[in-house]
């Protein structure tokens, strides 16, 4: 065994610990997640059955945390007004940690132990290049690790971009660890070096644009999922119905479903062009590799029914008749086309795009 060769497996070795060892902070984090959204307040169902069924509009309230010394203001709710047909003024609710001192502890808690389990998966990913000398995302395991760790990033680039979301960061972090422990156990391929067709430049430039739709896709995804169910739950109360207590106090913290529904929109309106640049540039690679920029290989296909996908969603919120949750049960179709893109293509179906074993 060469000093080189020793190198990469221990370079490898090494990978693989720090990803075990981000997989227990985000547990952790997992932990803490819960903990805000169990001992943050439960918000009033009053304030928001009042705004679904005044015709007035609603006013701001601010919300405020219990403390020893008595109170201080958290943070102040916008009104939004819902988009779809019949609209009616929704307070965005306070957040998981539901106005609530301790509640908000836990939660700021929790965002710090994502950033120390995003920083150790980072490392990890990085140890992997270092130790195939390579874009580390050459199989389904390293595709999954580096997808986890962008998710991430997004995530929580939207926190330092001072934007409201830490909502998301319980089904992320669920996500993430189910995510970690099926690379790890199902998908994990040794370190090795790359077949001749994917030597190239492209490497870089397609799988990483295609990593970084899917991680944005997947914040979107999950937004449109929450807005159908704060969605039926703002119907409901609009109608008179009395929603059961613990869908009362999920649904009063999130924000209404108007900005669910904005939040996702925008979100993948503004990655559908990289999705778009993503499928040429997988394209231009096609012709050099293989001598053909197009020959309808099963990737090559599913990428292109989520693109079509997208693009029927995009144009369902510009239709009459179609905003709200029909466009939003498209998206989700759209995002299934994705999923199926990536796992059930590389794993049920063989193709050109078949390297690696998985």
């Amino acid at each position: 065994m060469t000093l080189a060769t020793a190198t990469n497996e221990h370079l490898a070795n090494i990978s693989n610990t720090l990803v075990y060892s981000s997989m227990a902070v985000y547990t952790l984090a997992f932990f803490a997640y819960i903990a805000e959204w169990i001992f943050g307040s439960r918000s009033k169902v009053a304030r928001t059955a009042a705004a679904l069924t005044s015709g007035a509009e609603a006013a701001t309230p601010a919300v405020t945390v219990k403390s020893a010394g008595g109170t201080a203001v958290l943070e102040r709710p916008q009104v939004v007004t819902r988009s779809a047909a019949g609209a009616r003024n929704v307070p965005d609710g306070p957040g998981a940690h539901g106005g609530d001192e301790q509640g908000d502890l836990y939660g700021r808690i929790a965002v710090s132990l994502t950033v120390v389990a995003w920083a150790v998966e980072t490392a990890g990913v990085v140890a992997r290049a270092l130790s195939v000398q390579r874009a580390p995302w050459g199989n389904m395991y390293e595709f999954s690790v580096t997808f986890s760790t962008v998710a991430v990033t997004v995530y929580l680039a939207f926190l330092l971009a001072r934007k409201d979301i830490r909502w998301l960061g319980l089904p992320l972090v669920t996500t993430v660890l189910l995510d970690l422990g099926l690379a790890v156990t199902v998908l994990y391929t040794a370190s090795d070096q790359l077949v001749p067709a994917l030597h190239s430049y492209w490497l870089y430039i397609h799988v990483s644009t295609a990593i970084l739709c899917g991680a944005i896709f997947y914040v979107g995804a999950v937004g449109t999922l929450l807005y159908l169910f704060k969605d039926s739950y703002e119907n409901k109360l609009a109608g008179g119905g009395r929603p059961g207590s613990f869908a009362t106090s999920v649904m009063e913290r999130l924000p209404s479903s108007a900005s669910l529904d904005k939040f996702s929109y925008r979100v993948n309106a503004a990655v559908f062009p990289l999705w778009t640049f993503t499928i040429i540039a997988g394209a231009i690679w096609a012709g050099d590799a293989w001598g053909r920029y197009w020959g309808w290989d099963p990737k090559e296909t599913w990428a292109f029914i989520t693109w079509v996908a997208y693009a029927c969603y995009l144009h369902a919120r510009a239709t009459a008749g179609w905003k709200g949750r029909k466009a939003a049960y498209i998206a989700l179709i759209a995002f299934a086309c994705f999923l199926f893109n990536y796992y059930g293509v590389n794993i049920f179906v063989s193709g050109k795009h078949s390297y690696a074993g998985v």
